[in-house]
């Protein structure tokens, strides 16, 4: 298999969603087919959590200056990057005004399947991953509030693309990306 990166007309693509939205399954699948490399955020900061004892939707624990720093080499990366894809919550709120970065922010519109995907994923019952999802995301928007004085991170005016995933599946959010992207097979 080829290991040359796919040229397109963007040097980065960013990839942001909320918790079991599919932005892991989309950014993994892009970077299958792209060669690109990919920074996940979140696997980034789920290191910092384990290395100091924060759990998961504990955000709150969290020192505001680390989400500072991983926000500015999240830019840093954004900015001088080439042939990259950064997932994170904030991925594209971070990527705003800086050129030759395609936004794709990943949403599902059905509550029901993002419980079901944690459910799965993180071998929760129902009742906790109802929880872990209502406070995990709570605590990051308090917290986001408070440093950037804003709650519009997902705006979809923000974005060059909106995928809902409960509408598309995940070979047809890839390739709904890819074609948005300009991507043509050989």
């Amino acid at each position: 298999m080829d290991k040359t990166p796919v040229s397109l007309d963007w040097r980065a693509i960013t990839v942001s969603g909320r918790v079991a939205s599919g932005a892991t399954t989309l950014s993994c699948g892009l970077k299958e087919v792209l060669n690109w490399r990919l920074f996940n955020g979140g696997e980034i900061y789920r290191q910092y959590a384990r290395e100091n004892g924060i759990p998961l939707e504990r955000t709150d624990l969290s020192r505001d200056d680390y989400h500072l720093k991983l926000d500015e080499y999240i830019k840093k990366k954004l900015t001088s990057g080439k042939n990259i894809i950064v997932e994170s919550w904030l991925a594209g709120f971070d990527a705003q005004g800086i050129k030759g970065v395609y936004k794709i922010f990943v949403n599902c519109s059905s509550n029901a399947l993002r419980v079901d995907r944690i459910v799965n994923r993180d071998k929760l019952t129902i009742d906790q991953a109802k929880e872990h999802l209502k406070i995990r995301e709570e605590e990051n928007l308090k917290k986001w509030e408070r440093l950037y004085r804003t709650r519009d991170f997902w705006n979809p005016g923000l974005y060059d693309l909106v995928i809902d995933t409960y509408k598309y599946g995940p070979t047809e959010t890839l390739n709904l990306a890819l074609h948005t992207l300009g991507f043509k097979k050989v």
